[in-house]
């Protein structure tokens, strides 16, 4: 599939985005499910010209209005990002490929924790929550990875390659049967049960499940949702700042040619206004980009 612009994200910052873009005459897909958005399950009662509102019509309206322009809504998650030449290239959770001129980053920020016992007290002491990062502490180990969407499947199956065994622990299933299938036949174990505490004195040494099981290891990757904006920024030659923010300028633009990045994933104030207002710049900036303009 080609496109003008992708845009990934699909929260107020991604669908504002879409609608500038599209409104630009750029063609434009959206990746990501409006269900991972923080402002999914939410109500606001400070953004302008709406009163109290429930986040999940804002977006089901915000969809529906890029919709109108020409955007279209792919549904799955970016789990590859990188360059073709003059282009962008992804794959999607299916497998299908994406080629775009421009990119938008909107994925808003991922790092979401469990809050379990254990969680806190052992972060840095077998707890993760960037399986990419710290996989080859792992070489010879055992891990569990933590999670019910692409960025947990990926990283179980990647995780064959360095643990000595390696478990993933899913309750809600959300990735795709693709990803599933390639988790399983890497050799990963499945434990289907919610995480309930990590067990450890000076460093890990358990996860205990709902269900009673409780699994051996030496660490626990924390992998809740797609894959964060700092795996796919560094995928595409952006380095992340210290706490995983993309730095952008007035353009809402990267250091990187054509490729943009808008909403929470720019850093603090972590308000709908906000992201609104860095996807019309984004999203404008994105489709001028991909038509020549700029």
């Amino acid at each position: 599939m080609e496109t003008d612009v992708l845009i990934i994200g699909s929260g107020p910052a991604g669908i504002q985005a879409a609608i500038h873009a599209s409104r630009k005459k750029a063609s434009v897909a959206v990746a990501g499910r409006t269900s991972a958005s923080a402002a999914s399950g939410t109500e606001m009662d400070n953004y302008f010209g709406t009163g109290p509102v429930s986040g999940d019509e804002l977006l089901s309206r915000g969809v529906s209005q890029a919709e109108s322009t020409g955007a279209r809504f792919l549904g799955e998650n970016v789990i590859t990002a990188g360059r073709r030449g003059d282009a962008f290239e992804f794959t999607l959770e299916g497998g299908e490929s994406v080629t775009s001129k421009a990119v938008v980053i909107a994925t808003g920020i991922s790092r979401r924790k469990l809050g379990i016992p254990g969680e806190k007290e052992l972060f840095g002491k077998g707890v993760s929550y960037c399986a990419v990062c710290d996989c080859n502490f792992y070489r010879g180990r055992r891990a569990v990875i933590v999670g019910n969407d692409s960025e947990a499947a990926v990283s179980a199956e990647m995780m064959t390659g360095f643990a000595s065994e390696t478990s993933w622990v899913v309750w809600d299933l959300q990735a795709s049967d693709v990803l599933f299938d390639k988790a399983v036949a890497a050799g990963v174990r499945i434990l289907r049960s919610k995480p309930k505490a990590i067990v450890g004195e000076s460093a890990v040494e358990a996860l205990e499940l709902e269900d009673g099981t409780v699994v051996p290891t030496d660490g626990v990757f924390i992998e809740l949702g797609a894959r964060s904006a700092a795996d796919i920024a560094m995928d595409l030659d952006v380095m992340p700042e210290m706490d995983d923010t993309i730095k952008v300028d007035s353009g809402c633009a990267t250091g990187v040619p054509g490729v943009f990045a808008c909403g929470d994933v720019t850093g603090r104030p972590w308000q709908v206004a906000k992201a609104v207002g860095q996807g019309c710049v984004a999203g404008m900036n994105a489709a001028a980009y991909a038509r020549g303009e700029r």
